[in-house]
């Protein structure tokens, strides 16, 4: 039995894998689950065993995608509560996980217009543990007075994320010739959010200016 299971986990890994690759390579309209099952050495049958969809197959793509970050971010005790050491931690993994799903990630951006409905919302509704995981996390600060009460932490998280996005397209872009390194970047991206989210008043932030005379 546990033979069995064993061989139906590395199965549905392989296809998980497959339809990574053939959806970065050919969009969410145009990959088939014949192609999928091809790449991942299947029957379509087989493929249909373990997911009842494309779109239930491209939200096990996506999952697997974020289950780096929403392991981290599931273990509370891991936080410590220092805005500036937990974003910049929690900014590492995030970056890993966009590094590693670039491609995937620049055929999502290049399909936006074009995604079924369906599609959009199996990409949300799988994303969304993690938004929902870095959310409470913000909204557990502003009980305790880190961050300021009125912000609304849904667009915040938004914001943040969506920077260390522009980051990685940029740098795999060559946007920015090698100007900075990616830990520049980040560490500027957290310290500007920080900034701004923090309950403690922005003099402290400050930077010195000299008076004039």
């Amino acid at each position: 039995m546990n033979k069995t299971i064993r061989s139906s986990t590395l199965t549905r890994t392989r296809l998980i894998e497959a339809a990574s690759q053939v959806f970065a390579s050919l969009g969410v309209q145009g990959a088939t689950t014949r192609e999928i099952a091809r790449i991942a050495g299947v029957n379509e049958v087989t493929l249909f065993r373990h997911f009842a969809s494309k779109e239930q197959l491209l939200g096990a793509v996506i999952k697997n995608a974020l289950a780096l970050q929403t392991e981290a971010l599931a273990h509370t005790q891991a936080w410590t509560q220092d805005l500036k050491i937990d974003l910049i931690q929690y900014a590492h993994l995030y970056n890993t996980m966009l590094e590693a799903q670039e491609d995937l990630i620049r055929t999502f951006i290049g399909e936006a217009k074009r995604h079924p409905e369906a599609a959009k919302q199996v990409i949300q509704e799988a994303a969304k543990p993690l938004r929902e995981k870095l959310v409470a996390y913000l909204q557990s600060s502003q009980r305790q007075g880190t961050v300021r009460a009125d912000l609304d932490p849904f667009p915040a998280v938004d914001m943040f994320t969506g920077m260390l996005l522009a980051g990685m397209l940029c740098r795999s872009a060559k946007f920015n010739q090698g100007s900075y390194s990616c830990e520049d970047y980040i560490e500027t991206c957290v310290d500007i959010f920080v900034r701004g989210i923090s309950a403690t008043p922005s003099s402290q932030f400050s930077v010195l200016v000299p008076s004039v005379e």
